[in-house]
């Protein structure tokens, strides 16, 4: 296999830049494996394919309005450096503009209480960073901060990116990027679902930017992924083992469910000839091609089916990525 094999054509315009006029509103192209072959519906029938003893499987991780700026300068958080003790919360590791101008002992003022001192260089060009000031971070990144938007949507956030770039089950705060998928859904669709027999489980993987990072190799077996931390309580943990099948919502739902295991740092790379050992369905946004999430589609519905899938879904002109459509694979 190559990289080259997993690349697809898609006009610009197909970028979605504004999410659907209602949260469960997209469109759903649903793959059936066994059979082979696709069809056009709308998510809103995206319960109506679940049943009796099935686990929908749904990542509660909360995005943080992690970007901050002060002038010319930003500073985009990735993950705390500790998250116990007296520095919890305090340094991060982070990326930064202009970097070459915000070199180690550099202070970035975001404002007259809170304020970001560069403190060390890391292997990839990221940051550490540690927040001065007596206002908790938490409390300053929802005050001061920007959603983490992706970009190739190609305007800045707005207030209400910070309801609709966030699912409404989140809970546990800590990606710097959604778990996309799960953006579709309703108080009245996970009522749906549960009125189909199906139960929920919540598991938490705080996504990372290198999630989305493309492969820069066309022997991509050995390409690495960042590690993103994970997590599966007792309750759910008992709900997916129990389960006729598993239904993940998104890929971060799969790559936690795959990892093993109750919780700790994954990097698991899944890409064709992966035996998925948990995942029997799963509903997925449209992904970038040459990705580590297109690769991981194509490894659960099969290369050639995946990418019909999505010149289907070009020529019917889905809208792609984060705010865009999404896709069941059954």
């Amino acid at each position: 296999m190559k990289l080259s094999d997993f690349d697809y054509e898609l006009p610009e315009e197909l970028i979605a830049q504004e999410p659907p006029a209602e949260r469960d509103g997209a469109r759903m192209l649903v793959v059936h494996r066994a059979e082979q072959r696709f069809e056009d519906r709308r998510f809103r029938e995206f319960p109506s394919f679940l049943r009796e003893g099935d686990c929908l499987v749904l990542n509660d991780s909360r995005v943080l309005p992690s970007r901050l700026f002060a002038g010319n300068a930003e500073v985009m958080l990735l993950e705390p450096v500790s998250t116990s003790g007296e520095s919890a919360a305090r340094e991060w590791r982070a990326l930064v503009r202009p970097g070459r101008k915000l070199r180690v002992g550099s202070i970035v003022r975001f404002d007259d209480r809170f304020s970001a001192e560069i403190v060390a260089h890391g292997e990839r060009g990221e940051r550490t960073v540690r927040f001065h000031g007596d206002e908790d971070v938490y409390a300053a990144l929802d005050r001061l901060g920007h959603m983490p938007l992706p970009p190739y949507i190609k305007r800045d956030d707005r207030a209400s990116d910070r309801e609709r770039y966030q699912t409404v089950f989140a809970r546990e705060r800590g990606s710097v990027a959604a778990p996309t998928a799960g953006l579709h859904f309703t108080g009245e669709i996970l009522d749906r679902v549960r009125e189909s027999g199906a139960h929920i489980a919540r598991v938490t993987l705080h996504v990372g930017l290198g999630t989305f990072q493309p492969i820069d190799r066309e022997d991509f077996e050995n390409h690495q992924l960042h590690f993103e931390r994970y997590s599966i309580p007792e309750d759910s943990w008992q709900e997916i083992e129990s389960a006729r099948r598993v239904v993940a919502v998104g890929t971060t739902s799969v790559r936690t469910l795959e990892s093993g295991g109750r919780g700790g740092a994954t990097n698991l790379f899944i890409y064709p000839g992966y035996e998925f050992r948990r995942v029997g369905a799963m509903l997925t946004n449209f992904h970038l091609p040459r990705t580590s999430l297109l690769l991981l589609v194509c490894a659960l519905a099969g290369t050639e089916l995946t990418l019909a899938a999505y010149r289907h879904a070009v020529a019917e002109k889905y809208g792609f990525f984060s705010y865009g459509d999404c896709m069941l694979i059954l």
